[in-house]
């Protein structure tokens, strides 16, 4: 069954980036590539991507500075309303609106994998928002920033599945029970 799953990175008090975007506070850190959560082992997992215009163009300057191909080869929705450009080689798709208007073209894309929401704490938001995001896998960086875009603006449940140190991080697994159940007090007697 395809799964929709958040896979980041995040610094101690929950941001992805510093207020400029830049994720050099995480480019530093040590991590084992065979070690817990890695990246190899989930990437083999995902049979398409979603992100934001942000994300996506963090990317492309990404990997122009460093004189690389396109990352993924997967299918790649970029949730955007601007007109951006697509790298040689990508299989890049650009939609607009709702997140849910893409979620059946990203699982049949997947083919039996699961779906991949790249950064943009916004965007896993509003898949969780629509019921959607199965999983919130976190690698913890020991960095605080103060301000910058966060990890996951939305109040939600969440249960613990797995958790292991690897390197610098501390990685996590939660399943998304769903949006938080505060227990409030009854005040109608």
């Amino acid at each position: 069954m395809t799964r929709v799953v958040y896979y980041t990175a995040s610094t101690l008090d929950g941001f992805l980036a510093d207020p400029d975007d830049s994720l050099d506070w995480l480019m530093r850190q040590d991590l084992d590539e065979h070690g817990p959560q890695n990246y190899g082992e989930f990437i083999a997992t995902i049979g398409a991507l979603v992100m934001g215009s942000t994300t996506y163009e963090w990317v492309l300057a990404n990997i122009k500075r460093n004189g690389e191909p396109w990352y993924y080869p997967q299918p790649t929705w970029v949730m955007t309303s601007r007109t951006l450009g697509t790298p040689e080689g990508a299989d890049v798709r650009f939609a607009q609106g709702e997140i849910t208007t893409v979620l059946d073209e990203l699982r049949a894309a997947a083919d039996g994998k699961d779906v991949w929401v790249v950064g943009g704490g916004d965007l896993a938001g509003q898949v969780a928002d629509a019921g959607q995001l199965d999983e919130v896998i976190v690698s913890v960086a020991p960095v605080v920033l103060g301000a910058g875009r966060p990890l996951l603006p939305r109040r939600m449940d969440l249960r613990l599945v797995e958790t292991a140190p690897n390197g610098a991080f501390v990685t996590a697994r939660y399943e998304v029970l769903g949006a938080l159940k505060e227990d409030r007090p009854n005040l109608d007697g």
